[in-house]
């Protein structure tokens, strides 16, 4: 066997025509995933009556359960719940009206607010409780305190972790090819399929997953730096 050294730049241009969808299934989930996040962080931190339970549930479920399957739980259940309520209340709308890549996201989301939730918890943590008191001595009210002092200094804690959570969800999007959506490793399926050139299909796709991901650690590593000078700074 001889590996078609031309075929995987030609894959290679193929495949990256699929990145901007690869990286809107990436990154939308990871910004709302985010605010969830720090809900959901706010109330267990806050130990919040009643609802801090199910926010303990949310994460240890979403944590404790693979991607895969909150995909196919998303992709299967919702569309069965929305079709009874749609025959029930006379919707016009059914659910296959409703665009495939909005379940991966729907999906993604709830699990980077599970992963979310905690990175925020560790970051804030990090910060010296010192503080926070010394923000109250002079007052500040919690808003005021957590705004200016505790979450720009947790932020820059969690950096590191954030970086590791998007590379995560850069690699986990090559599932989504299971439910009929195109992105890289979709992408790579149908050009080795067509050709029948596998190897070299998926070493182009391989190089693309890899060039974003030295991209995003330097990108990470740079937003660090400048966060520790201005740091230092004030």
């Amino acid at each position: 066997m001889v590996i078609d050294v031309p075929f995987i730049f030609t894959a290679f241009m193929e495949i990256i025509k699929a990145l901007p969808l690869t990286l809107m299934i990436t990154i939308v989930p990871l910004i709302i995933g985010f605010g969830i996040g720090l809900f959901v962080a706010a109330i267990r931190m806050n130990k919040v009556r009643y609802i801090y339970r199910i926010a303990d549930f949310y994460v240890s479920f979403l944590r404790g359960t693979p991607i895969l399957l909150h995909i196919m739980i998303i992709y299967l259940g919702i569309p069965m719940v929305y079709d009874q309520l749609a025959n029930y209340y006379g919707w016009g709308l059914k659910s296959n009206s409703i665009p495939v890549v909005i379940f991966i996201i729907i999906a993604f989301s709830l699990n980077a607010g599970a992963y979310m939730s905690e990175t925020i918890r560790s970051g804030i943590l990090a910060v010296n409780k010192g503080q926070a008191e010394a923000a109250y001595s002079i007052g500040m009210t919690q808003l005021q305190t957590i705004k200016r002092i505790v979450f720009p200094q947790a932020i820059v804690a969690i950096i590191p972790n954030l970086c590791n959570i998007f590379i995560g969800f850069l690699h986990a999007s090559s599932i989504a090819f299971i439910i009929s959506i195109k992105e890289l490793n979709g992408a790579a399926n149908i050009i080795a399929s067509n050709n029948l050139k596998f190897l070299e299909a998926y070493i182009a796709a391989a190089i693309i997953y890899w060039i974003l991901t030295i991209i995003s650690e330097q990108i990470s590593a740079l937003l660090e730096k400048q966060f520790l000078v201005y740091e230092r700074g004030v």
